[in-house]
């Protein structure tokens, strides 16, 4: 049976951006599968608070920027220098793209697809809530925009975003991106060195929680 990697995130996701090369060079160097799970993080974040998310705006600010900044450089990922003004719009419609996508599409398309999605607000700053803008994204991606963004407005891929929303909202997690391999779970791409050695090599569990 093929490794799977599930990957939780959402398609506005900073981190997961910055992570999504890596990760397909792991899945593709284990001969593993990514699992797309996008979610909506926004309803994760409301559930779970954080003691990140109580700071004040200018240490938040600094804290996320920062880090996103250092781990774009050392990924070499193109990025804006600062967030996307479009980023406190939905995302509800690029996540289930993708989902539509994962359900009709080769899988390499997907990833390529998810990969450009991310990198078109991350990177030129696209409104993800436009759905003229992911139809372009996904022509350039290969993909064909009108068929998907028409799928991911159908009750299927709508149950499918809520099913994973409600799957992130059950199990302890933290944020995206959060990866789970064989059930454990890897929160953040600074976690990608241990999923590949989880692939390779399930790690032991004795911890008592």
């Amino acid at each position: 049976m093929p490794k799977t990697i599930h990957a939780f995130y959402s398609a506005h996701s900073a981190f997961a951006y910055i992570g999504a090369r890596e990760l397909k060079r792991i899945a593709s160097a284990a001969d593993a599968q990514i699992v797309h799970r996008p979610f909506d993080l926004r309803t994760l974040m409301e559930e779970i608070g954080g003691a990140v998310g109580n700071q004040s705006a200018a240490k938040r600010s600094y804290y996320f920027g920062r880090q996103i900044e250092r781990w774009a450089e050392y990924h070499g990922v193109p990025i804006l220098d600062h967030v996307p003004e479009t980023h406190h719009l939905s995302y509800d419609l690029a996540n289930r793209l993708i989902i539509a996508a994962s359900q009709t599409l080769e899988p390499d398309l997907t990833d390529a697809l998810a990969h450009a999605i991310m990198e078109a607000h991350w990177r030129d700053g696209a409104d993800l809530s436009n759905s003229e803008n992911l139809v372009a994204i996904s022509k350039a991606a290969n993909c064909d925009g009108a068929a998907l963004l028409a799928e991911a407005e159908t009750a299927p891929v709508i149950a499918a975003h809520t099913a994973n929303t409600a799957e992130a909202l059950s199990r302890p997690m933290l944020g995206s991106p959060t990866y789970v391999v064989d059930g454990d779970m890897f929160y953040g791409q600074d976690t990608l060195p241990l999923v590949k050695r989880a692939l390779a090599k399930p790690f032991a569990d004795t911890w008592d929680s």
